[in-house]
């Protein structure tokens, strides 16, 4: 009994300090507007995190569809140690992961992670929106992790908002019941809402609210764009990183008022309950059913003369928007080339017929901007097609209209590293389940959308779907210390990187950060692309 006794103390005290590795926090203490929050304190990583912070009222009950409201105070210390729910959202990708808690309307949350020590001011700030085209993502996603950023003296913060019909449905009598007589872009206005919390409260972090750069990918990377033109939000920011997105058709381009709230209205027909009275009193389990069962991919966001007063475009053009330095980008293969051919193999007779079939009055021009002879051509030119017409153009037109608007530097980059292959072999992109008979996408030519995140962010290690290579560690690193470079002085150079040159306004072949395994600035090749598709969208008319 003894020896037993024995080998379990010793047991004990060998444990002891693996479970103190394992937490290695002692709560912490920040006075905020509204009252007192309590985080967590790693000693570790020497920096503090905040989760779940409410930065609006919960959007439910006679509040759902309106502006997000500015959040109670409370009496006591309000737990702040543990993500706050996801937004309301059906699963669209199998590479989300949520460390959240659970999913509901009351979702207007943010998470702070911060490097403050007791007497440190003025660290500059990243408020980071998640991507997910409107209908998914959140912010507790680990891609996103602030802590990675956060050890380089930065302070980092995801803002939740709302998403789908609980974020941008539009009906005439929502429009008619707002203050500013407009319905839609209630997550738009939830990010507004965030960026208000921060500049209201970050001096209780440790940060300066004249140094909040904006960022995001995607869906988020749209969001900067919009915030960017928004007269609520331009007053906010200090700098704007885009990834891969720009409000700017045909991306997610907010539409008319008018067309917004009859697309709405007749939505809400269809479903048997046409007014507003019967969509508020639904639970959120019929509203979630009666979406999902309409097939619908969201709603557009709104040019409702409040949070848009126009086009992404028409308000660049007229030198409207946040003139703030800019770095943005995409990646060399966001889309397949099959995206673009719809199956038919990499021919050139297959390649011109889908050229004819999308551009049937000047098909000649874009074939001799898009070549096509050799089959490695004809691969890369309908990648390129497919990109370009999904995300890259749009991203391509606010480089363009901020350049010849402003007189602040703008970076553009191409994210250019190919992903290693799956951990698991077994399992389909992104880590979504394997299913029966699933698509299985073709080898990435190139980065594929949304690949960087985890490399700009210095997050890696928290996304174990991939088997990381050391060039994978070196890209992530050249990325990210780019990335902090520009968040703390605007300018992404520094040292042991290489040279990075702005933009000129009317360079024919402006610089581009071509960020791979060894990273270097090039001319830009390809704008003639860009440039003819311009035309056709007229963007600027």
């Amino acid at each position: 009994m003894k020896k037993i006794a024995f080998w379990v103390v010793l047991f004990f005290l060998l444990s002891c300090p693996l479970a103190a590795q394992r937490n290695n926090t002692f709560p912490v203490q920040t006075t905020i507007e509204n009252g007192v929050i309590e985080g967590l304190y790693d000693v570790k990583t020497g920096l503090q995190l905040y989760f779940g912070i409410p930065f609006a009222k919960p959007p439910v009950g006679d509040l759902r569809w309106k502006a997000p409201q500015p959040p109670d105070n409370w009496d006591g210390i309000l737990e702040t140690k543990k993500f706050g729910p996801a937004p309301v959202q059906t699963i669209v990708w199998g590479d989300l992961n949520f460390r959240s808690d659970g999913l509901s309307e009351d979702c207007l949350y943010l998470n702070v992670w911060t490097p403050a020590k007791r007497n440190t001011t003025g660290l500059p700030v990243l408020v980071y929106f998640y991507g997910g085209g409107f209908v998914a993502g959140d912010g507790s996603e680990p891609r996103y992790d602030g802590a990675s950023m956060a050890k380089k003296g930065i302070i980092v913060v995801t803002v939740n908002y709302r998403l789908n019909i609980f974020g941008f449905f539009a009906h005439p009598e929502l429009s008619a019941e707002a203050p500013y007589k407009a319905s839609g872009n209630y997550g738009l206005l939830d990010q507004n809402a965030g960026l208000k919390w921060v500049r209201k409260n970050i001096t209780a972090f440790g940060g300066d609210p004249d140094k909040v750069t904006i960022a995001g990918e995607s869906a988020g990377s749209i969001s900067v764009s919009a915030q960017m033109a928004s007269p609520l939000s331009k007053g906010l920011i200090a700098g704007a990183i885009g990834e891969s997105g720009a409000a700017i058709y045909p991306t997610l381009a907010p539409i008319p008022l008018a067309e917004a709230e009859k697309t709405g209205l007749e939505f809400a027909q269809k479903t048997g309950y046409s007014s507003l009275e019967q969509l508020r009193a639904l639970s959120t389990r019929e509203l979630y059913e009666i979406y999902v069962e309409s097939k619908r991919f969201g709603f557009p966001s709104v040019i409702d003369g409040y949070f848009y007063p126009k086009t992404l475009p028409e308000i660049f053009n007229a030198k409207e928007q946040a003139r703030v330095p800019l770095l943005l980008g995409w990646n060399s293969a966001e889309i397949p080339g099959m995206g673009f051919m719809q199956g038919l193999p990499y021919t050139e007779e297959n390649f011109i017929q889908k050229v004819k079939e999308a551009y049937p009055d000047n098909f000649e021009e874009a074939l001799k901007v898009y070549q096509h002879i050799t089959p490695e051509e004809i691969e890369w030119s309908a990648t390129a097609l497919a990109s370009d017409r999904f995300i890259a153009y749009s991203t391509w037109k606010w480089f363009d209209l901020h350049r010849k608007n402003s007189t602040q530097p703008v970076y553009r980059y191409l994210y250019s590293k190919l992903r290693p292959p799956l951990v698991d072999k077994s399992s389909t992109l992104g880590g979504a389940a394997k299913r029966e008979n699933a698509f299985i996408m073709p080898e990435p030519i190139g980065a594929p959308h949304a690949c960087e995140i985890e490399y700009c962010m210095g997050n890696l290690d928290l996304v174990g779907d991939y088997a990381w290579t050391e060039d994978d560690y070196k890209v992530s690193e050249t990325m990210q210390n780019f990335f902090a470079n520009f968040i703390i002085s605007g300018n992404p150079n520094g040292k042991d990187l290489p040279e990075w040159p702005a933009a000129e306004a009317n360079d024919p072949t402006p610089p581009v950060m071509v960020i791979d395994v060894e990273s270097k600035a090039v001319d830009a090749a390809n704008d003639a692309r860009y440039m003819f598709l311009d035309k056709g969208y007229m963007n600027d008319k």
